[in-house]
């Protein structure tokens, strides 16, 4: 099935609302922004700034029932209290009933090529973690690679800096962070569950600004590139080890290190677009680990995608048709260590084929076929997806 798609894919390859039209699925990626960074590069003096986004999904596999799911709605909300000091706040109802805060952050900037950061922040991994907008990628569910190895939507509490020296055409980030949780305890020096595993990786451990627990900070950095027409390039690197509570955090195999590194290409050129990522993370001390709680975390995560997609509509057309084809390889046990046994079903891969008609700047319909697969003799069940995604 591996090789199939793949041949498949080579052949396919005061109130003011947000003063900026919202990234589209063809806007140059050079000059691409996330919700977070049109607040702030808003056009207005001072106030309060608003927006939101949001997606509604229909999910039906191959041989079960579908499912019918307000993903998510998220209220934007951003304050400018002068030329150099704003605030930033991402609050999000997920799946109607559950209430997260995104992001949460004061930005103070020094000039036109430092700012300073602290707060509840975008982990800078990859592509999608960072532009998640729904109507800034394809496809109605985000991609795997971005949900089991990066995983979205990965924040937590840190601060640092970020900027841009344009004469060079270069975008830095760096922030020092509280790191993944990796256990769960009873405050009384036990263990109760191990929070990393082998079929999500690291994506039970994300803290998201919730009583977080910090004994290691963790260091996160991106650097994006964007000196030739129509294409942006991605360097990112994530460093440190995760985080358990002070009654156990002495404890052989109660935490674990983490060293990931991302590359990323986003490329448009009149009605093409293109993306493609690598993300690969290695894990050490998961032998203690896996020893210690019962489980089955690997020593490596990797992962990988490609994208192309081509707008049916004239260019100068106000709406949009993307037809596109997108091929993800992924393995949340890459790697293992000790006794543990490398679990075949976990060496996943997803050729999605599908619709993007954006209706108007910020609206988006989207539908698309994906076809599923593993290296185990385990069958998968193939997903039709519809969806709908706004962000104003």
């Amino acid at each position: 099935m591996k090789t199939i798609t793949t041949i498949l894919v080579i052949f396919i390859s005061a109130f003011t609302f947000a003063q900026t039209v919202p990234d589209s699925l063809q806007t140059n990626p050079q000059n691409q922004q996330n919700a977070a960074q049109r607040i702030l590069s808003g056009n207005i003096n001072s106030g309060v700034t608003v927006g939101g986004y949001g997606e509604i999904v229909y999910n039906q596999p191959e041989g079960d029932n579908g499912t019918l799911d307000v993903h998510r709605l998220v209220l934007l909300f951003g304050y400018k209290f002068n030329d150099k000091v704003q605030f930033v706040t991402e609050v999000e109802l997920e799946h109607v009933e559950e209430v997260y805060v995104e992001q949460a952050f004061l930005q103070y900037s020094l000039n036109d090529y430092v700012n300073l950061r602290g707060g509840l922040m975008l982990v800078p991994m990859g592509i999608v973690n960072e532009y998640h907008e729904p109507t800034t990628f394809n496809g109605v569910e985000r991609p795997s690679v971005d949900k089991s190895i990066v995983p979205s939507t990965w924040r937590e509490v840190g601060v640092g800096v970020s900027g841009r020296f344009n004469e060079i055409s270069l975008g830095y980030q760096a922030y020092v962070f509280n790191g993944f949780k990796s256990v769960n305890s009873d405050g009384n020096g036990n263990i109760t569950a191990g929070l990393l595993g082998g079929s999500n990786g690291l994506r039970g451990g994300r803290q998201k600004g919730i009583e977080s627990t910090i004994n290691k900070p963790n260091f996160s950095t991106k650097l994006d590139y964007y000196g030739v027409p129509g294409l942006r390039l991605g360097l990112s690197g994530y460093f440190g080890r995760t985080q358990a509570g002070d009654d156990v955090d002495m404890i052989d195999g109660a935490d674990v290190g983490i060293s990931m590194i991302g590359v990323d290409a986003r490329y448009a050129y009149q009605r093409f677009t293109a993306r493609g990522q690598f993300i690969t993370a290695n894990i050490s001390d998961t032998e203690a680990y896996n020893n210690l709680n019962g489980t089955n975390l690997g020593s490596k995560l990797e992962g990988w995608y490609v994208e192309g997609a081509y707008n049916f509509l004239p260019q100068d057309k106000a709406q949009q048709l993307f037809a596109f084809a997108r091929y993800e390889d992924y393995n949340t046990q890459a790697g293992v260590e000790g006794s543990l046994v490398k679990n075949s079903a976990y060496d996943r891969n997803d050729l999605t084929l599908g619709l993007s008609y954006k209706i108007a700047p910020g609206a988006v319909v989207k539908a698309d076929y994906q076809i599923k697969d593993n290296a185990s003799s385990i069958d998968v069940p193939n997903q039709l997806n519809f969806g709908l995604g706004v962000w104003f």
